[in-house]
């Protein structure tokens, strides 16, 4: 935008010139993402620890009389809060990796910056995290797939209490819609000898009133949201390392290694 080469506008100037070869520095697509993948992991890790907490209080009061009936629920529930606790480090280290290879790499192709320049060694990094990332993306493809099922379970538990309600408004009966029920077993979240297993009319009408039920619905509606918000940041990668990873190669084949 200005005429940085004449050396009186230069001096004018200060350290313009510095800080516009250092913005021009800052690999923004890495950076976006990695702002991305921190967020939608804090939302999925911190929500989804809640939400399992809050399920395990609403199966073991409405929906199962016998402790032994949801023991695998619970154990399952809590290895997958110390997954939690894994994914969390790992994305939070993957990031910065990441971002520190978004930033290598646009040293390596501004050489104006330093005697910096692109390695074999380098190129077989950024030839590595590619692969990694692809595959991380596949397999939280999956997870935001599975996420989805608690979601559609209380929201499929929110419209039968709903129902439930414009029945006990239009009919004299207080039995006419007590056939109505939500069955956990049917979720794979309890056996299917669980006791009593499903809640019916009233009942499930009144669950759906407690606040329990709705912090749990919107803390799985959050942790849905930070795995999709994470899925979006991990295809912003592959796209940003697979450019990072091509321009090396033409800097390899231009000789500058």
């Amino acid at each position: 935008m200005f005429p940085v080469r004449q050396p009186w506008l230069c001096k004018a100037l200060g350290c313009y010139d510095s800080c516009i070869r250092c913005i021009g520095a800052v690999p923004y697509p890495s950076l976006v993402a990695t702002l991305l993948c921190y967020t939608g992991m804090a939302l999925f890790c911190g929500c989804g620890h809640e939400a399992l907490s809050q399920t395990e209080v609403l199966v073991e009061t409405y929906f199962a009389r016998n402790a032994q009936d949801f023991a695998v629920l619970a154990s399952f529930i809590e290895y997958f809060q110390y997954v939690i606790y894994g994914l969390a480090s790992f994305f939070f280290l993957y990031g910065i990796c990441l971002l520190a290879e978004g930033f290598y790499a646009s040293s390596a192709v501004k050489q104006s910056f330093g005697e910096f320049r692109s390695t074999q060694c380098g190129r077989c990094l950024s030839l590595t995290f590619i692969i990694v990332t692809y595959i991380l993306a596949f397999i939280w493809l999956a997870v935001f797939a599975l996420s989805a099922i608690p979601v559609f379970f209380l929201f499929n538990m929110e419209q039968t209490c709903h129902n439930i309600n414009i029945l006990a408004e239009t009919t004299p009966s207080i039995n006419q819609h007590g056939w109505i029920c939500m069955d956990a077993r049917q979720y794979g979240l309890l056996p299917w000898n669980a006791m009593p297993g499903k809640s019916c009319g009233m009942t499930l009408a009144s669950i759906c009133k407690t606040s329990e039920f709705y912090v749990t619905y919107d803390l799985y509606i959050a942790a849905f949201a930070g795995a999709g918000i994470t899925l979006l940041a991990l295809f912003v990668y592959m796209i940003a390392t697979t450019y990072n990873y091509a321009v090396l190669r033409f800097l390899g084949r231009k000789g500058i290694r």
